[in-house]
């Protein structure tokens, strides 16, 4: 091996210098992007507070290199030839990327013209690409850095898919006190005091060598972990301390196995749902209080805050006490809820929905923990559990299809809030509250008369459709599903379908220009679904020629066709008992799309009535 080829450098290295201009390519086991929400919005709110616990309000730009530096960590490149390939570090990179772009789309909404761009992609001999190059992404990232969407397509790996997701969960996460005058300071931030240290080998075997050696030992110790030794060295009995580090390592087990940072989630959620206290403002220059010390550094806050967390004398016995009931109490209603996220069942069922479609973790799991008491039963925190599950999955139905925003930034005063608010409730008391909140909401069912697909919400659209289809089939009897058409194991997945094709020249007798027509023909009762190629292979027919095929589809596509009404008693009968308007339409002109919509709409109110009353 050459001199060059034997060197490794290690440099310390702001986000500017790491992407501006700078290209690289992604080595091929590292190829698939795989981080999900909760990555993100971690990666966000991190960012954002850290920048906003520096910021106030009157500073000047300059004042910003005195601020505290953010160090994100490392990153490693093969360099051949003066081409860079990243051995470990895609997912931050490629996640940063995502970032970038929404910023630079952000901005333009804001009217300011901060030097984004060359950390996006870059220009070389006339010729522009983007600056973390992979081929199959591409289209991707055009349609993002464009417009702001991206509607993937059957031949889309799952990266890509993945890409575009995550883009809109940036989207959600970002926080409105920075869509003002400290967007400029935000961004000067995260250019200069976001940190990384780069790490280039200039040799594949070295560059390997030291990915391993970073995945495999000498990582910094967690919060987690230090919480762990802030709470054994409280012990006094040399067993028991063993006996509860064993009980410790034990639970960490469980909990890597549905994420390598599971455990740090568990601790955020359990102490901002039983313990925390105070929020930070929404405004540009407030300080980082519990809730957000929780989310940085919460072995420091348990550390501060004995006494709130009920270990009042500080001796030996209550931390033993905190580790083998609290500790353990809470872990398991945690693992609870990480299972019925991916399991559909009955007793949760409300938390596989808000998993689907709901706030972001940081405020669901808290959320959802918050009213749990140490001496509940199994079946009273499950009912716990799904009840504030099911509060939640109202609220962000509601706020979609009144068309509002439910991000994590415009939402979490106001559910932080209602965490300590429901803070070790009884089932009553909690029922009570989240009726009460959800009254008081402004925004109301009966908005779903007006709501539409659009370009940016056809998960949500999806999700409506598949919840509303398999109430209606368990009405009358049939054993389908959220999960048979939201995410079916087997079989092909299904997808929207418009009823109408998209010939403006057959409705001309309706419609005066072809605007107004696509317009009419995205509203929700002119929407059903279909499974994948079904709807490609006649979607464009004429409502009359479907109508034969729909008889064949899921209750509420064939609930279109007199068929339907024939010899059908469990159908007739939950139309009549559930004052459900189901009527057969031989010709679906505009009249028929407004019945439809009122039918939907119907529907949905059964779904989501707000009546949180238990027996």
């Amino acid at each position: 091996m050459s001199k060059l080829e034997n060197k490794i450098e290690a440099k310390h290295r702001n986000l500017s210098e790491v992407l501006n201009e700078k290209k690289y390519t992604v080595d091929y086991f590292q190829r698939e992007y795989s981080w999900a929400e909760k990555h993100i919005e971690e990666l966000i709110t991190d960012l954002t507070s850290a920048f906003l616990n520096e910021y106030s309000i009157g500073d000047s730009r300059e004042k910003g290199e005195n601020y505290n530096n953010y160090y994100l960590g490392p990153f490693v490149v093969s360099e051949k030839d003066g081409r860079r390939s990243i051995i470990d570090g895609q997912q931050r990179l490629t996640s940063l990327t995502l970032f970038l772009i929404y910023l630079n789309n952000l901005q333009k909404d804001l009217g300011t013209s901060e030097t984004i761009e060359p950390m996006i992609f870059s220009e070389q001999r006339g010729n522009k690409s983007f600056n973390i190059l992979v081929e199959e992404r591409i289209e991707c990232l055009e349609s993002l850095f464009s417009t702001g969407t991206y509607n993937s397509n059957e031949s889309d790996d799952s990266s890509t898919q993945n890409m575009a997701k995550r883009y809109q969960d940036i989207v959600k996460a970002f926080p409105e006190e920075i869509k003002n005058d400290t967007f400029s300071f935000f961004i000067d931030w995260l250019k200069y005091n976001v940190i990384m240290v780069e790490i280039i080998a200039y040799s594949d075997e070295n560059a390997y060598t030291i990915f391993e050696t970073m995945n495999d030992r000498g990582l910094n110790l967690t919060s987690s972990e230090m919480l762990k030794g802030f709470m054994l060295s409280r012990f006094d009995d040399f067993d028991k301390r063993q006996k509860a580090n064993t009980l410790w390592k034990n639970s960490m087990m469980l909990l890597h196995q549905y994420d390598k940072d599971e455990d740090q989630r568990f601790f955020q959620a359990w102490l901002r749902g039983q313990y925390a206290d105070s929020i930070r403002p929404g405004k540009a220059g407030s300080k980082n209080e519990d809730f957000e010390k929780i989310g940085t550094r919460f072995h420091s806050w348990v550390r501060d805050n004995l006494v709130k967390v009920g270990l009042n004398t500080h001796e030996g016995k209550e931390f033993e006490t905190f580790i083998e009931k609290d500790f353990q109490f809470y872990l398991k209603a945690y693992l609870k809820i990480l299972d019925a996220e991916e399991n559909l069942t009955q007793e949760l069922e409300h938390v596989y929905y808000i998993k689907r479609w709901g706030v972001a973790p940081t405020l669901s799991y808290p959320l959802m923990l918050a009213s749990l008491k140490l001496n509940d039963s199994d079946e009273t925190i499950y009912k716990k559990i799904n009840l504030v599950a099911r509060y939640i999955e109202t609220f962000v139905v509601r706020r979609s299809i009144n068309f509002r925003q439910f991000s994590a930034s415009s939402i979490r005063y106001t559910m932080y809030s209602l965490v300590k608010e429901i803070r070790r409730k009884e089932i009553d008391e909690l029922s009570i509250i989240l009726s009460k909140k959800l009254n008081e909401m402004t925004e109301k069912l009966d908005g779903l008369i007006d709501f539409r697909l659009h370009g940016q919400n056809y998960r949500f659209v999806k999700f409506l459709l598949s919840r509303m289809t398999a109430y209606v089939e368990n009405l009358a009897g049939i054993g389908t599903s959220f999960k048979t058409y939201y995410e079916p194991d087997t079989g092909k997945p299904f997808e929207v379908e418009h009823i109408w094709a998209d010939k403006f020249s057959r409705h001309k007798d309706e419609f005066e220009n072809e605007a107004d027509f696509i317009y009419y023909r995205n509203y929700i009762g002119g929407l059903v679904l279909l499974p994948r190629g079904t709807n490609q292979s006649y979607g464009a027919l004429p409502y009359s020629d479907k109508l034969k095929h729909y008889v064949k589809e899921n209750l509420l596509v064939k609930s279109l066709c007199e068929l339907s009404y024939e010899n059908n008693p469990n159908f007739l009968k939950l139309k009549t008992q559930n004052n459900l308007d189901f009527q057969a339409h031989t010709d679906f002109k505009k009249s028929d799309l407004n019945k439809r919509q009122e039918l939907y709409q119907t529907i949905c109110e059964h779904i989501w009535n707000g009546n949180f009353h238990y027996e």
